[in-house]
């Protein structure tokens, strides 16, 4: 099961597996400029990927240590976070600089 780790993961590991999901995101946005036929495929592909990042960077900021950089979550982006709104949160992570 889930248990509370004994020596707790550093935010670091989760935020290097963020940049590996945008890279991913960015190399199917560009496969989806070569070829037409698989494009509308590839860019909804990349955008749920690029969502998937963001969500862990939202969880990262909410539910582990500070870190330098990233600025204290508001109550409301948690709450969205909680409804489970995707595309909310990335628009206030954008509009609230938590990351980026």
């Amino acid at each position: 099961g889930f248990g509370k780790a004994v020596y707790p993961m550093h935010p670091n590991a989760i935020l290097h597996e963020v940049q590996q999901l945008y890279s991913v995101s960015d190399r199917l946005d560009s496969l989806a400029e070569q070829d037409p036929l698989v494009s509308d495929a590839l860019i909804t592909i990349s955008g749920s990927v690029r969502n998937s990042a963001t969500l862990l960077e939202v969880l990262v900021a909410m539910k582990m240590a500070p870190i330098p950089g990233f600025q204290q979550v508001p109550d409301f982006l948690e709450a969205v976070w909680e409804l489970g709104f995707e595309g909310s949160a990335r628009r206030l992570v954008v509009e609230n600089n938590i990351q980026e």
